[in-house]
């Protein structure tokens, strides 16, 4: 795990024999992802749920959940810290290459030319930025978010833009959802 990237302390709590709660966990996640193709970009994933309703004293499957995408009628919380966009479009598409590549090779990646990270996942996923700022792109507009905003995103085509030149902080829990 690189030194040069926040990783999110993970506090997870617990009932022992006796019924009794305490913190089973208190530490970094033990799922920091990273590409090479794109500096900066780090998802640290926090929790992984296997179906709803989830059994709450589960195990926890974080370390090798694999994608963007929850397991199915599950959920996934992850933190992304989103470094600033290249300004070579070039340079950009190559990182996003890399990192659907790599990361989230499950992705619908729809061939819009709107933006080299435009993507569908089938699920609902709760957006809210914790630090910075991050723009988020529809196909036919786009939105500023700052923190403390939150974003329903809907199995829509998306894509995620940093433009402000500082490192942003977004928070994500998918839900696996299904189209009718």
């Amino acid at each position: 795990m690189s030194q040069d990237h926040n990783v999110t302390r993970r506090v997870v709590t617990a009932i022992d024999a006796d019924g009794n709660s305490y913190i089973a966990e208190d530490g970094p996640t033990p799922a920091v992802r990273t590409v090479d193709a794109r500096p900066g970009y780090v998802v640290n994933n926090i929790w992984v749920t296997g179906a709803a309703p989830s059994v709450v004293g589960a195990p926890d499957a974080v370390e090798t959940h694999e994608g963007v995408m929850p397991p199915a009628g599950g959920t996934v919380l992850r933190v992304i810290e989103y470094p600033p966009d290249p300004e070579d479009p070039e340079e950009m598409a190559r990182q996003f290459e890399g990192m659907f590549g790599k990361l989230f090779e499950d992705a619908g990646q729809p061939d819009t030319g709107k933006h080299p990270g435009m993507h569908t996942t089938e699920s609902i996923d709760y957006a809210i930025v914790i630090d910075g700022e991050i723009t988020a792109i529809m196909e036919n507009e786009e939105t500023v978010l700052r923190k403390g905003d939150v974003l329903i995103q809907r199995g829509t085509n998306h894509a995620w833009s940093n433009k402000s030149g500082k490192t942003a902080k977004v928070a994500f829990v998918l839900i696996a959802g299904r189209w009718e």
